[in-house]
């Protein structure tokens, strides 16, 4: 059934038929030729059965806390205090950029949030500054998939529910990953700046400069400290964190910041409700799929085909990135993991590998995907923002691409980069 599937949900997907639809309409004819008729009802009943979960609660509530923040204005004091701290290097712009996206990543949790929030301020700045603008959406574009990997991540909570792992481990299984692809970028953005001649650096800024840029900051950049420290010390539930994002946002915003009025509130709520619809359906839809896969035996039969090319582990893992990588260029990272995780993760599982590792080398490794065309959602949003066709970002984002990849190997073959913090914290033994 998943040969006839894949075929037919691209088809779909080729026809401008939205993702969630697709993941409804394959299924029900193929199970419609093969005379299950029945199973159909199956089907469509699980959407809802899929979406009502109380974890899955915490995903509406993180996008109403980003979209707070958003307007709220906290995005230009983010790239302020990221100015101070690495503005005056060469190339100095670009890595503001990427710490930018390290910083924002506590705070929405999202790689789309990112670039909406962070490429509408730094691409400009950045193109007048005499940065090539193919340059500048690149790095915004390469930088803003740290989102969903640094906790929040909406992505690690829908990986929680489908597999039954636990949203704290995941969450600090991802800190340094997040945090080495933001490194190896600024690596790369630091060789590359004397060949391709990137602008220099502007000055140093002094300790007083600095202090006000961090003051500035400071109540955002407490978001994940509560969050993260909430959720570890078992005060709440991620799902209750959540909600507690949400309350913190609102009076940073209004009472504190001031940088959002009563007036902003009407628009905040309708597009988050309309940003958590999207992905509650995907998930709805992506759960019915797995059900009606189950019914067709595809984990078993999958697993059996992995297996009969080889038992070795580490090659099962390299073969395992590249279908990741190929299938982020065509399923977003949530209806992925859904119908990928529940396959994947209990033949690596069965063989040794770490279920948090394995979280996390998905995780990313779909996250990656957002960049790759043909349906690189992060590269839909910076054409967005920047105004260029989405063939130039994909050339420009290349460099970037391939440093990112290397980095997916790297946390693939090192389990301690995503253990050694869930370890320490008593959630990995």
């Amino acid at each position: 059934m998943l040969s006839l599937f894949l075929p037919l949900f691209l088809v779909f997907l080729m026809l401008g038929l939205p993702v969630v639809f697709g993941l409804l309409a394959a299924p029900a004819i193929l199970l419609w030729l093969n005379g299950q008729e029945r199973d159909i009802t199956l089907l469509y009943r699980n959407v809802y059965e899929g979406m009502n979960s109380f974890p899955l609660m915490a995903i509406p509530f993180f996008m109403l806390a980003g979209e707070l923040m958003n307007r709220g204005g906290i995005s230009a004091r983010i790239v302020g205090f990221a100015q101070a701290m690495v503005g005056h290097f060469r190339g100095g712009l670009a890595q503001v950029n990427v710490v930018d996206s390290m910083l924002f990543a506590g705070i929405s949790g999202s790689a789309v949030a990112d670039v909406s929030a962070l490429g509408s301020i730094i691409i400009p700045q950045m193109e007048k500054k005499g940065y090539p603008k193919p340059f500048a959406a690149a790095i915004t574009a390469a930088s803003a998939i740290i989102g969903p990997i640094i906790p929040p991540s909406g992505i690690m909570i829908i990986y929680a529910y489908v597999m039954g792992e636990s949203v704290a481990a995941l969450f600090l299984a991802g800190i340094v990953p997040g945090v080495l692809i933001g490194i190896a970028l600024m690596i790369t953005i630091k060789l590359m700046a004397d060949r391709y001649n990137l602008p220099q650096a502007q000055p140093r800024a002094t300790w007083s400069d600095a202090a006000r840029a961090g003051a500035a900051a400071f109540w955002p950049l407490m978001t994940p400290v509560l969050l993260m420290g909430g959720i570890l010390s078992g005060v709440f539930t991620p799902t209750e964190a959540a909600a507690v994002a949400v309350g913190y946002s609102f009076i940073i915003s209004i009472f504190v910041l001031r940088t959002l009025t009563w007036r902003d509130i009407p628009g905040v709520l309708t597009r988050a409700g309309i940003t958590s619809s999207v992905v509650m359906l995907l998930v709805g839809a992506a759960m019915a799929f797995k059900t009606v896969a189950a019914l067709a035996h595809t984990p078993e039969l999958l697993a059996s085909t992995l297996l009969s090319i080889t038992e070795n582990p580490l090659l099962l893992l390299l073969l395992v990135n590249l279908l990741l990588f190929i299938v982020g260029m065509f399923l977003d990272a949530g209806p992925a993991i859904i119908i990928l995780g529940p396959i994947l993760g209990p033949i690596f599982a069965s063989m040794g590998v770490d279920p948090v590792h394995f979280a996390i080398v998905m995780v990313v490794n779909l996250t990656v995907g957002l960049l790759t065309p043909p349906m690189g959602l992060v590269l839909f949003a910076t054409s967005a923002v920047s105004g260029l066709r989405v063939e130039t970002i994909a050339r420009a984002v290349m460099p970037f691409l391939l440093v990112e990849f290397l980095v997916i190997l790297l946390i693939t073959y090192v389990p301690a980069i995503s253990l050694t913090l869930p370890r320490l914290m008593g959630f990995v033994d």
